[in-house]
Protein backbone atom coordinates (compact mmCIF):
# COMPACT_ATOMS: atom_id res chain seq x y z
CA UNK A 1 0.00 0.00 0.00
CA UNK A 2 2.59 2.31 -0.09
CA UNK A 3 2.34 3.16 -3.80
CA UNK A 4 0.68 6.65 -4.95
CA UNK A 5 -2.94 6.01 -6.80
CA UNK A 6 -4.86 8.77 -9.01
CA UNK A 7 -8.10 9.67 -7.41
CA UNK A 8 -10.65 7.68 -9.64
CA UNK A 9 -13.95 5.82 -10.48
CA UNK A 10 -13.50 2.33 -10.95
CA UNK A 11 -15.83 0.56 -13.75
CA UNK A 12 -16.93 -3.60 -14.31
CA UNK A 13 -14.27 -3.45 -16.70
CA UNK A 14 -11.37 -2.02 -14.79
CA UNK A 15 -12.07 -4.79 -12.44
CA UNK A 16 -11.79 -7.43 -15.02
CA UNK A 17 -9.00 -6.34 -16.50
CA UNK A 18 -7.22 -6.08 -13.03
CA UNK A 19 -8.05 -9.65 -12.11
CA UNK A 20 -6.82 -11.10 -15.73
CA UNK A 21 -3.42 -8.51 -15.02
CA UNK A 22 -2.90 -10.35 -11.18
CA UNK A 23 -3.20 -13.81 -12.79
CA UNK A 24 -0.70 -13.07 -15.45
CA UNK A 25 1.54 -11.52 -12.70
CA UNK A 26 1.22 -14.78 -10.39
CA UNK A 27 2.16 -16.94 -13.81
CA UNK A 28 5.38 -15.25 -13.81
CA UNK A 29 6.02 -15.17 -10.01
CA UNK A 30 5.40 -19.07 -10.37
CA UNK A 31 7.88 -18.64 -13.40
CA UNK A 32 10.60 -16.99 -11.27
CA UNK A 33 10.17 -19.11 -8.15
CA UNK A 34 11.05 -22.00 -10.65
CA UNK A 35 14.27 -20.24 -12.03
CA UNK A 36 15.10 -19.34 -8.93
CA UNK A 37 16.15 -15.67 -9.74
CA UNK A 38 15.92 -14.22 -6.42
CA UNK A 39 18.42 -11.83 -3.67
CA UNK A 40 19.24 -13.53 -1.01
CA UNK A 41 23.15 -14.26 -0.48
CA UNK A 42 23.41 -10.97 2.16
CA UNK A 43 19.95 -10.98 4.27
CA UNK A 44 18.56 -8.60 5.19
CA UNK A 45 16.77 -6.78 7.81
CA UNK A 46 14.10 -3.67 7.84
CA UNK A 47 12.26 -2.07 10.32
CA UNK A 48 9.13 0.33 9.81
CA UNK A 49 7.82 2.20 13.24
CA UNK A 50 4.65 4.16 12.70
CA UNK A 51 3.82 7.37 15.35
CA UNK A 52 1.47 9.33 16.51
CA UNK A 53 1.64 13.26 16.66
CA UNK A 54 0.06 14.80 19.84
CA UNK A 55 0.04 18.72 21.06
CA UNK A 56 1.01 20.58 24.50
CA UNK A 57 -2.14 18.39 25.97
CA UNK A 58 -1.45 15.77 24.43
CA UNK A 59 -4.30 15.62 22.34
CA UNK A 60 -3.40 14.22 18.48
CA UNK A 61 -2.16 17.04 16.60
CA UNK A 62 -3.79 17.18 12.82
CA UNK A 63 -0.05 18.36 11.46
CA UNK A 64 1.56 15.65 9.61
CA UNK A 65 2.09 17.19 6.15
CA UNK A 66 3.68 20.81 8.49
CA UNK A 67 5.93 17.66 10.39
CA UNK A 68 7.09 15.96 7.63
CA UNK A 69 8.26 19.61 5.83
CA UNK A 70 10.15 20.77 8.81
CA UNK A 71 11.71 17.71 9.43
CA UNK A 72 12.36 17.51 5.33
CA UNK A 73 13.91 13.47 5.50
CA UNK A 74 12.63 11.17 2.80
CA UNK A 75 12.43 8.28 6.00
CA UNK A 76 9.60 9.94 7.09
CA UNK A 77 6.41 9.49 5.40
CA UNK A 78 2.70 10.11 5.63
CA UNK A 79 0.39 7.57 6.85
CA UNK A 80 -3.25 7.01 6.98
CA UNK A 81 -4.39 9.88 9.66
CA UNK A 82 -3.19 13.06 10.04
CA UNK A 83 -1.75 13.10 13.16
CA UNK A 84 0.11 9.91 11.83
CA UNK A 85 3.91 10.15 10.45
CA UNK A 86 6.08 6.81 9.78
CA UNK A 87 9.62 5.95 9.29
CA UNK A 88 11.00 3.52 6.98
CA UNK A 89 14.80 2.40 8.36
CA UNK A 90 17.43 1.27 5.80
CA UNK A 91 17.98 -2.43 5.38
CA UNK A 92 21.22 -3.70 7.33
CA UNK A 93 22.36 -6.78 8.10
CA UNK A 94 22.11 -8.69 12.11
CA UNK A 95 25.89 -9.73 12.25
CA UNK A 96 28.41 -7.98 14.58
CA UNK A 97 27.10 -4.77 16.37
CA UNK A 98 24.83 -3.11 13.76
CA UNK A 99 21.73 -3.09 16.01
CA UNK A 100 24.05 -1.55 18.75
CA UNK A 101 24.49 1.36 15.52
CA UNK A 102 20.68 1.09 14.59
CA UNK A 103 19.93 2.27 18.17
CA UNK A 104 22.37 5.21 17.79
CA UNK A 105 21.07 6.13 14.37
CA UNK A 106 17.58 6.03 15.50
CA UNK A 107 17.68 7.90 18.51
CA UNK A 108 19.37 10.49 16.50
CA UNK A 109 16.78 10.65 14.14
CA UNK A 110 14.17 10.85 15.75
CA UNK A 111 15.46 13.15 18.43
CA UNK A 112 15.95 15.44 15.25
CA UNK A 113 12.60 14.65 14.13
CA UNK A 114 11.38 15.75 17.62
CA UNK A 115 12.83 18.92 17.86
CA UNK A 116 11.69 20.02 14.00
CA UNK A 117 8.30 18.71 14.79
CA UNK A 118 8.06 20.90 18.17
CA UNK A 119 8.65 23.89 16.23
CA UNK A 120 5.47 23.13 14.35
CA UNK A 121 3.65 22.43 18.09
CA UNK A 122 3.72 18.94 17.31
CA UNK A 123 5.11 15.99 19.51
CA UNK A 124 5.99 12.33 18.23
CA UNK A 125 5.02 9.24 20.46
CA UNK A 126 5.71 5.56 19.85
CA UNK A 127 2.62 4.35 21.36
CA UNK A 128 0.34 0.69 19.74
CA UNK A 129 -3.20 3.24 20.20
CA UNK A 130 -3.08 6.99 21.43
CA UNK A 131 -5.24 6.96 24.58
CA UNK A 132 -6.43 10.48 24.41
CA UNK A 133 -7.97 10.42 20.97
CA UNK A 134 -11.91 10.54 21.23
CA UNK A 135 -14.30 9.93 18.96
CA UNK A 136 -14.51 13.10 16.96
CA UNK A 137 -10.61 12.58 16.15
CA UNK A 138 -11.66 9.78 14.01
CA UNK A 139 -13.72 10.80 11.04
CA UNK A 140 -13.25 11.02 7.65
CA UNK A 141 -11.62 14.99 8.00
CA UNK A 142 -8.75 13.39 10.39
CA UNK A 143 -7.72 11.54 6.60
CA UNK A 144 -4.20 12.40 5.33
CA UNK A 145 -4.90 14.29 2.45
CA UNK A 146 -3.67 11.36 -0.28
CA UNK A 147 -5.69 10.21 -3.32
CA UNK A 148 -4.65 6.44 -2.18
CA UNK A 149 -6.42 6.84 0.92
CA UNK A 150 -9.04 8.57 0.08
CA UNK A 151 -10.04 5.84 -2.25
CA UNK A 152 -9.11 2.84 0.45
CA UNK A 153 -12.03 4.76 2.47
CA UNK A 154 -14.25 4.99 -0.60
CA UNK A 155 -13.32 1.28 -1.65
CA UNK A 156 -14.21 -0.52 1.40
CA UNK A 157 -17.25 0.85 2.49
CA UNK A 158 -18.65 0.52 -1.39
CA UNK A 159 -18.14 -3.21 -0.49
CA UNK A 160 -19.67 -3.37 2.87
CA UNK A 161 -22.59 -0.73 2.18
CA UNK A 162 -23.31 -0.09 6.21
CA UNK A 163 -21.27 1.63 8.37
CA UNK A 164 -18.33 -0.31 10.59
CA UNK A 165 -19.06 -1.37 13.90
CA UNK A 166 -16.43 -1.31 16.26
CA UNK A 167 -17.23 -4.24 19.34
CA UNK A 168 -14.48 -5.00 21.60
CA UNK A 169 -14.89 -6.11 24.68
CA UNK A 170 -12.08 -6.18 27.86
CA UNK A 171 -12.11 -5.49 31.52
CA UNK A 172 -14.61 -2.68 29.84
CA UNK A 173 -16.60 -2.20 26.56
CA UNK A 174 -16.50 -0.35 23.51
CA UNK A 175 -19.78 -0.57 21.02
CA UNK A 176 -18.89 2.64 17.68
CA UNK A 177 -20.05 3.01 14.44
CA UNK A 178 -18.17 4.47 11.82
CA UNK A 179 -18.60 5.64 8.26
CA UNK A 180 -14.71 6.05 7.63
CA UNK A 181 -11.82 3.64 7.94
CA UNK A 182 -10.46 6.31 10.20
CA UNK A 183 -10.32 4.54 13.03
CA UNK A 184 -7.74 1.98 11.67
CA UNK A 185 -5.33 5.34 11.97
CA UNK A 186 -5.75 4.56 15.93
CA UNK A 187 -3.53 1.27 15.15
CA UNK A 188 0.39 2.56 14.93
CA UNK A 189 2.78 -0.26 14.87
CA UNK A 190 5.95 -1.79 14.04
CA UNK A 191 7.01 -3.99 11.51
CA UNK A 192 10.00 -6.39 11.13
CA UNK A 193 11.28 -7.33 7.73
CA UNK A 194 13.82 -10.09 6.64
CA UNK A 195 15.04 -10.90 3.45
CA UNK A 196 14.43 -14.76 3.02
CA UNK A 197 15.27 -17.19 -0.27
CA UNK A 198 12.26 -18.84 -1.66
CA UNK A 199 13.36 -22.28 -0.44
CA UNK A 200 13.50 -21.14 2.92
CA UNK A 201 10.49 -18.56 3.28
CA UNK A 202 7.68 -21.10 4.10
CA UNK A 203 9.91 -22.48 7.21
CA UNK A 204 10.34 -18.88 8.26
CA UNK A 205 6.20 -17.82 8.01
CA UNK A 206 6.11 -20.46 9.80
CA UNK A 207 7.78 -20.11 12.28
CA UNK A 208 6.72 -16.06 12.66
CA UNK A 209 2.56 -17.51 12.89
CA UNK A 210 3.59 -20.41 15.71
CA UNK A 211 5.50 -17.42 18.12
CA UNK A 212 2.78 -14.65 17.09
CA UNK A 213 0.70 -14.79 20.43
CA UNK A 214 4.66 -14.83 22.19
CA UNK A 215 5.41 -11.57 20.89
CA UNK A 216 2.01 -9.99 21.40
CA UNK A 217 1.64 -11.20 25.27
CA UNK A 218 5.67 -10.00 25.59
CA UNK A 219 5.17 -6.41 23.46
CA UNK A 220 1.23 -5.23 23.97
CA UNK A 221 1.42 -1.76 23.97
CA UNK A 222 -2.74 -0.47 23.49
CA UNK A 223 -5.12 -1.06 26.14
CA UNK A 224 -6.50 2.13 26.05
CA UNK A 225 -9.10 3.10 23.07
CA UNK A 226 -11.52 5.91 23.34
CA UNK A 227 -11.64 5.98 26.77
CA UNK A 228 -11.60 2.44 27.42
CA UNK A 229 -9.76 -0.37 28.81
CA UNK A 230 -9.95 -3.20 25.97
CA UNK A 231 -7.36 -5.45 25.34
CA UNK A 232 -4.02 -5.36 26.04
CA UNK A 233 -3.46 -5.16 22.63
CA UNK A 234 -6.61 -3.41 21.54
CA UNK A 235 -5.24 -2.94 18.13
CA UNK A 236 -5.48 -6.58 16.79
CA UNK A 237 -9.33 -6.27 17.10
CA UNK A 238 -9.55 -2.75 16.39
CA UNK A 239 -8.01 -3.54 12.70
CA UNK A 240 -9.51 -6.24 11.57
CA UNK A 241 -12.86 -4.43 12.34
CA UNK A 242 -11.94 -0.96 11.27
CA UNK A 243 -11.07 -2.71 7.84
CA UNK A 244 -13.54 -4.95 7.35
CA UNK A 245 -15.14 -5.20 3.82
CA UNK A 246 -17.61 -7.94 4.82
CA UNK A 247 -21.29 -7.21 6.31
CA UNK A 248 -22.15 -9.86 9.08
CA UNK A 249 -23.93 -12.06 5.92
CA UNK A 250 -20.90 -12.57 4.26
CA UNK A 251 -19.20 -13.11 7.86
CA UNK A 252 -21.90 -15.59 8.18
CA UNK A 253 -20.91 -17.32 4.76
CA UNK A 254 -17.42 -17.41 5.83
CA UNK A 255 -16.05 -15.00 3.88
CA UNK A 256 -12.28 -14.51 4.79
CA UNK A 257 -11.49 -11.27 6.42
CA UNK A 258 -9.03 -8.42 4.81
CA UNK A 259 -7.14 -8.43 8.06
CA UNK A 260 -6.22 -12.39 8.40
CA UNK A 261 -4.12 -14.64 10.44
CA UNK A 262 -4.39 -16.96 7.80
CA UNK A 263 -5.46 -20.58 7.98
CA UNK A 264 -2.83 -23.36 7.55
CA UNK A 265 0.90 -23.79 7.97
CA UNK A 266 1.98 -23.36 4.31
CA UNK A 267 4.45 -24.85 2.03
CA UNK A 268 5.79 -21.98 -0.16
CA UNK A 269 5.53 -18.10 -0.52
CA UNK A 270 3.38 -18.71 -3.89
CA UNK A 271 0.84 -20.61 -1.82
CA UNK A 272 0.05 -17.01 -0.27
CA UNK A 273 -0.10 -15.19 -3.42
CA UNK A 274 -2.30 -17.63 -4.95
CA UNK A 275 -5.00 -17.19 -1.86
CA UNK A 276 -4.78 -13.40 -2.48
CA UNK A 277 -5.96 -14.24 -5.85
CA UNK A 278 -8.63 -16.54 -5.05
CA UNK A 279 -9.92 -15.37 -2.47
CA UNK A 280 -9.85 -11.59 -2.22
CA UNK A 281 -11.54 -9.36 -4.69
CA UNK A 282 -9.79 -5.98 -5.43
CA UNK A 283 -9.62 -3.06 -3.66
CA UNK A 284 -7.81 -0.62 -6.13
CA UNK A 285 -8.07 -2.90 -9.36
CA UNK A 286 -4.67 0.41 -10.68
CA UNK A 287 -3.34 -1.31 -13.85
CA UNK A 288 -0.09 -0.67 -15.05
CA UNK A 289 1.48 -0.37 -18.20
CA UNK A 290 4.35 -3.28 -17.87
CA UNK A 291 3.81 -6.45 -19.33
CA UNK A 292 5.66 -8.85 -16.64
CA UNK A 293 5.72 -11.53 -19.49
CA UNK A 294 7.84 -9.37 -21.96
CA UNK A 295 9.90 -7.54 -19.06
CA UNK A 296 11.07 -11.21 -18.03
CA UNK A 297 11.52 -12.68 -21.39
CA UNK A 298 13.32 -9.66 -22.40
CA UNK A 299 16.03 -10.85 -18.80
CA UNK A 300 14.93 -7.91 -16.88
CA UNK A 301 12.82 -7.92 -13.63
CA UNK A 302 9.21 -7.19 -13.68
CA UNK A 303 7.52 -5.14 -10.80
CA UNK A 304 4.48 -7.06 -10.87
CA UNK A 305 2.73 -4.01 -9.98
CA UNK A 306 -0.53 -5.72 -9.34
CA UNK A 307 0.56 -8.48 -7.38
CA UNK A 308 2.12 -5.93 -5.03
CA UNK A 309 -1.00 -3.76 -5.05
CA UNK A 310 -3.15 -6.34 -4.03
CA UNK A 311 -1.28 -7.94 -1.53
CA UNK A 312 -0.64 -4.36 0.23
CA UNK A 313 -4.85 -4.54 0.51
CA UNK A 314 -4.48 -7.40 2.86
CA UNK A 315 -3.30 -7.20 5.86
CA UNK A 316 -1.40 -10.71 7.25
CA UNK A 317 -0.35 -10.39 10.46
CA UNK A 318 2.79 -11.86 8.96
CA UNK A 319 2.76 -11.04 5.12
CA UNK A 320 4.68 -11.90 2.10
CA UNK A 321 6.68 -9.26 0.36
CA UNK A 322 7.76 -9.34 -3.69
CA UNK A 323 9.89 -6.01 -4.16
CA UNK A 324 12.80 -5.27 -6.35
CA UNK A 325 16.13 -3.16 -5.61
CA UNK A 326 18.85 -2.08 -7.82
CA UNK A 327 17.07 -4.08 -10.49
CA UNK A 328 17.13 -7.45 -8.14
CA UNK A 329 14.04 -9.19 -6.80
CA UNK A 330 14.08 -10.66 -3.40
CA UNK A 331 11.74 -11.87 -0.71
CA UNK A 332 10.62 -10.79 2.52
CA UNK A 333 8.27 -11.52 5.86
CA UNK A 334 6.30 -8.65 6.97
CA UNK A 335 6.26 -8.78 10.98
CA UNK A 336 3.04 -7.27 11.31
CA UNK A 337 2.23 -8.27 14.84
CA UNK A 338 3.92 -5.81 17.17
CA UNK A 339 2.47 -2.30 18.30
CA UNK A 340 4.95 0.78 18.44
CA UNK A 341 6.80 1.73 21.49
CA UNK A 342 7.37 2.15 24.43
CA UNK A 343 10.74 2.81 23.98
CA UNK A 344 13.29 2.52 21.00
CA UNK A 345 15.50 0.12 23.09
CA UNK A 346 11.82 -1.85 23.83
CA UNK A 347 11.50 -2.25 19.77
CA UNK A 348 15.07 -3.42 19.23
CA UNK A 349 14.82 -6.02 22.19
CA UNK A 350 11.28 -7.13 20.51
CA UNK A 351 13.05 -7.47 17.42
CA UNK A 352 15.92 -9.37 18.99
CA UNK A 353 13.62 -11.69 20.45
CA UNK A 354 11.89 -12.06 16.75
CA UNK A 355 14.66 -12.55 14.75
CA UNK A 356 16.60 -14.80 17.06
CA UNK A 357 13.58 -17.12 17.62
CA UNK A 358 12.26 -17.24 13.93
CA UNK A 359 16.01 -18.44 12.77
CA UNK A 360 16.18 -20.95 15.64
CA UNK A 361 12.52 -22.18 14.74
CA UNK A 362 13.44 -22.31 10.95
CA UNK A 363 16.08 -24.41 11.22
CA UNK A 364 14.33 -27.29 13.86
CA UNK A 365 14.98 -30.55 12.31
CA UNK A 366 11.18 -31.11 13.73
CA UNK A 367 9.71 -28.01 13.40
CA UNK A 368 7.61 -26.56 15.38
CA UNK A 369 4.69 -26.32 13.33
CA UNK A 370 4.46 -29.84 12.87
CA UNK A 371 3.60 -30.27 16.36
CA UNK A 372 1.38 -27.39 16.89
CA UNK A 373 -2.35 -27.01 14.99
CA UNK A 374 -2.80 -23.78 13.16
CA UNK A 375 -5.61 -23.58 15.21
CA UNK A 376 -3.71 -23.59 18.23
CA UNK A 377 -1.24 -21.07 16.70
CA UNK A 378 -4.48 -18.83 15.91
CA UNK A 379 -5.93 -19.27 19.67
CA UNK A 380 -2.37 -18.44 21.08
CA UNK A 381 -2.35 -14.99 18.88
CA UNK A 382 -5.73 -13.59 20.52
CA UNK A 383 -4.85 -14.92 23.70
CA UNK A 384 -2.00 -12.59 23.92
CA UNK A 385 -3.79 -10.07 21.92
CA UNK A 386 -6.02 -10.00 25.05
CA UNK A 387 -4.40 -11.10 28.14
CA UNK A 388 -1.05 -9.28 27.21
CA UNK A 389 1.62 -10.16 29.96
CA UNK A 390 -0.56 -12.83 31.71
CA UNK A 391 -1.84 -15.03 28.72
CA UNK A 392 -1.85 -18.59 28.47
CA UNK A 393 0.14 -20.10 26.14
CA UNK A 394 -0.33 -23.66 24.23
CA UNK A 395 3.27 -25.45 23.15
CA UNK A 396 3.59 -28.78 22.20
CA UNK A 397 5.09 -30.83 25.02
CA UNK A 398 3.74 -28.54 27.67
CA UNK A 399 0.40 -28.06 27.21
CA UNK A 400 -1.43 -24.34 28.12
CA UNK A 401 1.44 -22.20 30.20
CA UNK A 402 1.59 -18.82 31.43
CA UNK A 403 3.77 -16.97 28.53
CA UNK A 404 6.35 -15.79 30.75
CA UNK A 405 7.06 -19.05 31.93
CA UNK A 406 7.33 -20.41 28.59
CA UNK A 407 9.45 -17.86 27.29
CA UNK A 408 12.12 -17.54 30.42
CA UNK A 409 12.14 -21.77 30.24
CA UNK A 410 11.80 -22.43 26.38
CA UNK A 411 12.07 -19.48 23.87
CA UNK A 412 14.51 -17.55 25.67
CA UNK A 413 17.24 -20.07 24.85
CA UNK A 414 16.15 -20.44 21.38
CA UNK A 415 16.56 -16.79 20.58
CA UNK A 416 20.12 -16.98 22.25
CA UNK A 417 20.95 -19.48 19.48
CA UNK A 418 19.26 -17.81 16.76
CA UNK A 419 20.66 -14.80 17.54
CA UNK A 420 24.39 -16.72 17.69
CA UNK A 421 23.29 -18.18 14.04
CA UNK A 422 23.04 -14.54 12.65
CA UNK A 423 26.09 -13.71 14.24
CA UNK A 424 24.73 -10.82 16.66
CA UNK A 425 27.72 -9.70 19.06
CA UNK A 426 27.27 -11.76 22.37
CA UNK A 427 27.17 -8.05 23.79
CA UNK A 428 24.42 -6.78 21.99
CA UNK A 429 22.78 -10.26 22.22
CA UNK A 430 22.55 -10.21 26.30
CA UNK A 431 21.56 -6.75 26.70
CA UNK A 432 18.84 -7.33 24.56
CA UNK A 433 17.24 -10.77 25.26
CA UNK A 434 17.84 -9.41 28.94
CA UNK A 435 15.31 -6.81 28.43
CA UNK A 436 12.67 -9.57 27.50
CA UNK A 437 13.70 -11.66 30.48
CA UNK A 438 13.36 -9.00 32.50
CA UNK A 439 9.93 -8.46 31.33
CA UNK A 440 8.90 -11.97 32.04
CA UNK A 441 10.27 -11.84 35.69
CA UNK A 442 8.62 -8.94 36.43
CA UNK A 443 5.30 -9.15 34.35
CA UNK A 444 5.33 -5.95 33.07
CA UNK A 445 5.45 -4.76 29.43
CA UNK A 446 3.74 -1.31 27.99
CA UNK A 447 0.47 -1.75 28.51
CA UNK A 448 0.59 -3.01 31.97
CA UNK A 449 2.66 -0.07 32.55
CA UNK A 450 -0.37 2.31 30.77
CA UNK A 451 -2.70 0.50 33.01
CA UNK A 452 -1.01 0.46 36.45
CA UNK A 453 -0.59 4.24 35.99
CA UNK A 454 -3.73 5.33 35.02
CA UNK A 455 -5.58 3.07 38.30
CA UNK A 456 -3.02 4.62 40.57
CA UNK A 457 -3.82 8.19 38.99
CA UNK A 458 -7.54 7.21 39.39
CA UNK A 459 -7.02 5.97 42.72
CA UNK A 460 -5.38 9.06 44.13
CA UNK A 461 -7.26 11.52 42.64
CA UNK A 462 -10.74 11.11 42.67
CA UNK A 463 -11.49 13.96 41.26
CA UNK A 464 -10.10 13.30 38.34
CA UNK A 465 -11.72 11.99 35.16
CA UNK A 466 -10.87 8.92 32.87
CA UNK A 467 -9.30 11.81 29.93
CA UNK A 468 -7.27 13.68 32.59
CA UNK A 469 -5.84 9.99 33.43
CA UNK A 470 -5.02 9.30 30.25
CA UNK A 471 -3.69 12.69 29.52
CA UNK A 472 -1.08 12.11 32.71
CA UNK A 473 -0.21 9.22 31.97
CA UNK A 474 0.99 9.69 28.45
CA UNK A 475 2.90 12.98 29.55
CA UNK A 476 4.89 10.40 31.97
CA UNK A 477 4.88 7.41 29.03
CA UNK A 478 7.01 10.36 26.99
CA UNK A 479 8.93 11.24 29.77
CA UNK A 480 10.14 7.61 29.83
CA UNK A 481 10.28 6.89 26.16
CA UNK A 482 12.66 10.06 25.49
CA UNK A 483 14.91 8.71 27.75
CA UNK A 484 15.11 5.22 26.14
CA UNK A 485 14.93 3.20 29.11
CA UNK A 486 12.94 -0.53 28.97
CA UNK A 487 9.31 -0.25 29.94
CA UNK A 488 9.93 -2.79 32.95
CA UNK A 489 12.39 0.21 34.59
CA UNK A 490 9.31 2.65 34.05
CA UNK A 491 8.14 4.01 37.60
CA UNK A 492 4.24 3.61 37.79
Amino acid sequence: MGEDVENTQFTGKDRQRYREKVRRCLDVFARMLAESKFEFDRPMTGLEIEFNLIDEKHDPAMKNVEVLQAIANPDFQTELARFNIEINVRPRELRGGTTEALERDLRASLNDAEERASSQGAHIVMIGILPTLVSADLTSDALSDNARYALLDEQIFAARGEDLHIAIDGPERLSTYSDTIAPEAACTSVQFHLQVSPQDYANHWNAAQAIAGVQLALGANSPYLLGKELWRETRIALFQQATDTRPDELKAQGVRPRVWFGERWINSIFDQFEENVTYFPAILPVCDPEDPEVVLRQGDTPRLQELRMHNGTIYRWNRPVYDVYRGKPHLRVENRVLPAGPSVVDILANGAFYYGLVRALAEEDRPIWTRLSFAAAEDNFYAGARHGINAGIYWPGLGEVPAVELVLRRLLPLAHAGLDSWGVDPAVRDRLLGIIEQRCIQHSNGAEWQVATVHKLEDEHRSMDRRDALREMLGRYLENMHANEPVHTWPV
